[in-house]
């Protein structure tokens, strides 16, 4: 395969993503703020740029995978950003988590400048990247998913369509983000009730995620959870907080009450205030445990 394709974001995401590429045959021009994340794609035949600009190609497909809604205007605007160079017909595929207000305005930019936003943020943590295993959902213009389609395949194991307006992946992505730190307070509480009461957590956690609960996000993150260990940092507080203003920014504008999200948002919150901004998301349930007394 010979096409040719930007990638702007390496890191816990992104990077894997990008080293997938490669291996499924396309031709990548990488961008990163560290240039140092760069160095091995370089090394298995990516073209590193010095600016967003750099990874664009004219009327081709650039790939963002950005931390946060601020990030992901940077790299596109202005005249070292993409937008500028992406030209007539061209894709910019972002798979962040943003909000779906710059989803909205992002889609209308790029189409004044008559090239396609597309929306796919992606599910599932850097060991799913890095195995192919990520969850997809995609919204944006019909013809420029269909040139997008192939790509997105490398990278998951599944596509799920939301339409033509890129807002509403971001809306799903968000709400599953809530969905997952409110499995991961709720599992925290029940742990954190049965230790109280002199029970082994581990063995809660293997009679739940056996029985009732027996899906991915139970028990990939209700192991870390039951055993108090957080390693490795997959996503961290600072990033899970992003997530869930965001889905309370969202709330507030639909005028859809989410008290949980309030409650989670407080959580992360209490964490990061407490030293724990950089670590993984999942450690939020270290406060149940505080709030109890245990630690």
């Amino acid at each position: 395969m010979s096409e040719t394709i930007g990638f702007i974001g390496l890191g816990n995401m992104g990077h894997p993503m990008a080293i997938n590429l490669l291996k499924a045959g396309y031709n990548l021009r990488v961008y990163n703020r560290d240039i140092s994340k760069t160095q091995d794609l370089v090394v298995a035949g990516a073209k590193r740029g010095v600016r967003p600009r750099d990874a664009v190609e004219h009327g081709g497909i650039v790939i963002t995978v950005v931390a946060n809604d601020e990030a992901l205007e940077a790299v596109t605007s202005g005249n070292d950003g993409l937008l500028a160079h992406l030209g007539p017909g061209g894709v910019h595929l972002s798979m962040s988590t943003v909000s779906p207000a710059t989803a909205r305005k992002m889609q209308q930019l790029h189409e004044q400048q008559d090239c396609f936003y597309v929306a796919a943020p992606v599910f599932g943590r850097p060991e799913a990247a890095a195995a192919r295993q990520l969850w997809i959902a995609v919204a944006g213009k019909a013809e420029a998913k269909q040139r997008v389609h192939r790509i997105l395949n490398v990278l998951g194991q599944g596509v799920f369509d939301f339409g033509e307006e890129a807002a509403n992946a971001n809306v799903v992505k968000i709400s599953a983000n809530f969905m997952l730190a409110s499995a991961m307070e709720t599992m925290g509480e029940a742990f954190t009730l049965g230790e109280k009461n002199g029970i082994d957590r581990t063995k809660m956690y293997e009679m739940f995620t056996q029985t009732l609960f027996a899906c991915p996000a139970y028990q990939t993150y209700g192991k870390r959870i039951a055993e108090k260990n957080f390693e490795p940092v997959g996503f961290n507080m600072q990033l899970g907080l992003k997530d869930i203003n965001l889905v309370l920014d969202s709330a507030k504008a639909a005028q859809s009450p989410m008290p949980f999200a309030s409650q989670l948002s407080n959580r992360l919150l209490a964490g990061i205030a407490r030293g724990r901004g950089e670590r993984d998301w999942s450690e939020l349930t270290r406060g149940i445990s505080d709030d109890a007394g245990i630690e």
